[in-house]
């Protein structure tokens, strides 16, 4: 029970983790950027408005993603299991 062994499911924990969450915040961020490049071309102040694209493609990343991410969490859930004995003894 060596502790690198720890800080190499920590590490890929946090990897899981960063591609989980990029993979639903990138496309809204995107969405975001380009809204606010209209809205300060056109200067419209409105707040409301950079909500719903927003919010549209968030739910869309997590409908059209949601298999490959529950994949994703999946294999790592299973490659945990198959460390058990590795950090028990």
């Amino acid at each position: 029970m060596a502790p690198e062994v720890f800080v190499d499911i920590l590490r890929e924990a946090l990897q899981m983790v960063i591609l989980l969450v990029s993979a639903i915040i990138l496309p809204s961020l995107f969405v975001g950027l380009i809204v606010s490049v209209f809205q300060a071309a056109t200067s419209i102040n409105e707040q409301t408005i950079n909500f719903l694209p927003r919010l549209i493609v968030t739910l869309l990343a997590l409908s059209w993603g949601g298999h490959w991410l529950t994949n994703q969490l999946m294999e790592f859930f299973f490659e945990m299991v198959h460390r058990i004995p590795e950090v028990v003894g």
